[in-house]
């Protein structure tokens, strides 16, 4: 899987490649606030040590859990950094205000992110290492900025069409028009469902052996 496309798992079972559009945007599928709390994966910092090298950061440069220094505070300030986002990204898919106090909290994120280096040997991209909490921190608080103070990235947030689906992902889509979460799962029912309807509202033929 091409990092920062991510399998998850619906409520009833159901695998399902999802491509949130940005590194910030990938933090949301890791869980959140109230009831997204049931979705949660990042208990420990091994395991965001484990997930991060899915992420877009490995897009950028080869990156492995043991590159990884991240504390049990780094990982609280992380996931602080995701609900606060959790309040903003929806609020922007349907156009509402967006809260000074989030934006303020945001912004109180932001620190320096990882270095990436060439290596001599090969002329290939590699990180600094160890990365840090704080250096992965800054990466997504910044990456969050990014998509909230950039008119043409804020206006394609969007949250999945899905009936009870609020799935959150950044269309980068050349059209614009990207609707679902996965055409796997959600783009998948709908094409079910409107096929569905077009039949049950399709006008009835003749009857078998009636004369006209």
């Amino acid at each position: 899987m091409h990092p920062g496309i991510h399998v998850l798992t619906s409520g009833g079972g159901q695998r399902f490649s999802f491509d949130p559009g940005s590194l910030s945007v990938e933090l949301l599928s890791t869980g959140g606030p109230g009831d997204y709390r049931r979705w949660e994966i990042l208990h420990r910092p091994a395991d965001l040590a484990e997930w991060l090298p899915r992420t877009r950061l490995a897009a950028a440069a080869p990156l492995a859990p043991a590159d990884l220094r991240i504390r049990a505070a780094d990982l609280e300030r992380i996931r602080h950094l995701r609900d606060t986002f959790w309040a903003v990204a929806p609020a922007l898919a349907h156009g509402r205000d967006v809260l000074p106090a989030d934006l303020e909290a945001i912004n109180g994120f932001v620190q320096e992110p990882p270095r990436l280096r060439v290596d001599a040997a090969d002329l290939g991209r590699r990180w600094v290492v160890p990365v840090t909490g704080v250096q992965v921190l800054g990466a997504f608080a910044r990456d969050a900025l990014d998509v909230i103070g950039t008119p043409a990235l804020r206006e394609r947030i969007r949250e999945c069409a899905g009936d009870h689906c609020r799935l959150i992902f950044l269309d980068t889509s050349r059209p614009g028009n990207r609707r679902w979460c996965s055409m796997e799962r959600c783009g998948n029912r709908n094409k079910v469902r409107t096929h569905r309807d077009r039949r049950a509202a399709a006008p009835s033929g003749p009857a078998e052996g009636s004369r006209g």
